[in-house]
């Protein structure tokens, strides 16, 4: 017996239903009613689609379902109309490509020779530590985050101590980018425990290296300037080496503003290298290419450090669709995040008015939507009741960490018929709730000091 066996039927993707959103296309110009995930399922391949049995709506990995763009297919097509499929020998193309994308976006000057090459940023996180860190130690992460970091920190010897987010309490004052919890539906904002991190960089044995997660996995947090300056401080006083995953960074919301760290540790005079890749914003992880930024001088002496195999490894189809990425895919990039914001809208009103009990938090960046279940009446692990009873695929919160159990993560990368799917699903297994009750009152306070 598998979990269909012992499922009702759910109800699947119906196309009829219009979505919440003027758009009738993916960022690519292809409609909404060819991303059903009944027609995605028979031309896709990837985890997204076999991970589950085919009743389960696939919500979980970030993946897209939106097309590729097209400047993107072109790019990678041409390489292999070429015959093009050898070995890496450096950043070629990609870095001047990568660089003017920072300056325009992000007014980040990066020389090209400070750009180097890695598999994916997993790679490049593990990579960076054991070049930076050779010895290991203890690192610390601010939690909860995604789940990825435990699982790649298995392969350094670090112990890994978890610093959980904090309550933002300088959210609801119009702060330009910063989400606000002023609708019953929406969760505490979050941010940086600047207060705890240090007292873990001051402790003894004290802290050697730092994952930081900017935008920060699962929130959508982009952290503030200020913020992110005081990290940079902290980390120099104590000789604390920075990671910087800055993968959803382009997928930055208008009216946020994302700040790369690179900059601020090296005013600091802090250690730092960042990590970035188009594969979250243009839907490319499968393409297998990163790029590492020394922050100065110095962390790039490290970088070059690296084992030459670091960027043999990587794919040369990879490096040009990064680099088309970067240049010629800026208006689908632009197109996904419009949309993304609309199926968030969305997906904010259907949970108030059909999910009581569950909030979310709003991100500034990104398709990921953290969402608390622990007000829903689905028990303790409420991630199983949804996908064994509604069978909709989310990611359980309890494997992002301290912070993280009663929570899970959605991907909203989709048509919005998909999401209107999800919340029925979703809706059809909450038990009755009480009328004389508000929504809110059912939730509870977010505890970000819960164990997992």
């Amino acid at each position: 017996m598998n979990d269909a066996d012992c499922a009702p039927s759910p109800t699947a993707v119906d196309p009829s239903v219009p979505p919440s959103t003027e758009a009738t296309a993916d960022p690519a110009g292809v409609p909404f009613a060819a991303l059903d995930p009944r027609l995605l399922r028979e031309q896709r391949t990837s985890l997204k689609w076999t991970r589950f049995a085919p009743d389960v709506l696939p919500l979980f990995v970030a993946e897209m379902d939106f097309a590729i763009a097209p400047e993107i297919q072109r790019a990678m097509i041409e390489r292999v109309q070429a015959s093009d499929l050898g070995y890496v020998d450096g950043a070629g193309s990609l870095a001047p490509a990568f660089t003017a994308f920072a300056l325009d976006r992000w007014g980040w000057h990066v020389p090209d020779e400070h750009v180097h090459l890695a598999t994916d940023v997993a790679t490049a996180v593990v990579e960076a530590l054991r070049v930076g860190r050779p010895a290991g130690g203890r690192l610390a992460i601010s939690t909860p985050t995604y789940p990825g970091f435990f699982e790649m920190l298995e392969e350094v010897p670090f112990e890994v101590v978890e610093v959980p987010l904090t309550r933002d309490a300088g959210a609801g004052t119009g702060a330009p980018g910063r989400a606000t919890s002023g609708s019953a539906v929406l969760a505490p904002p979050v941010r940086l425990d600047l207060a705890a991190i240090e007292h873990a960089f001051a402790s003894d044995p004290g802290i050697d290296a730092f994952i930081l997660c900017n935008p920060h996995n699962p929130h959508g947090l982009v952290h503030t300037q200020a913020d992110l300056a005081e990290l940079a401080r902290l980390a120099a006083a104590y000789d604390v080496f920075v990671v910087s995953d800055e993968i959803h960074a382009p997928l930055t919301f208008p009216g946020a503003r994302f700040t790369p760290f690179a900059p601020l540790a090296a005013e600091a005079g802090a250690l730092s290298v960042s990590t970035l890749s188009a594969s979250k914003g243009w839907n490319l992880a499968g393409a297998k290419c990163a790029v590492l930024v020394a922050a100065d001088a110095s962390a790039n002496e490290l970088l070059r450090r690296l084992p030459p195999e670091t960027v043999t490894r990587v794919s040369i189809l990879g490096l040009h669709a990064n680099a088309a990425a970067f240049t010629a895919g800026r208006e689908w990039l632009d197109r996904a995040i419009a949309q993304v914001q609309a199926n968030v809208a969305l997906l904010t009103d259907l949970v108030s008015r059909r999910l009581p009990g569950v909030r979310l938090v709003a991100p500034e960046a990104g398709y990921l939507v953290w969402l608390d279940l622990r007000g829903a009446g689905l028990g303790s692990d409420p991630y199983s009741r949804i996908l064994h009873d509604a069978r909709v695929a989310l990611n359980d919160g309890a494997a992002f960490g301290a912070g993280g159990a009663g929570y899970a993560r959605i991907n909203v990368a989709c048509a919005p018929q998909t999401i209107h799917a999800a919340v029925d699903r979703i809706a059809s297994i909450l038990p009755p709730f009480d009328g004389g009750a508000s929504p809110e009152t059912r939730s509870p306070n977010l505890d970000l000091e819960e164990s997992r």
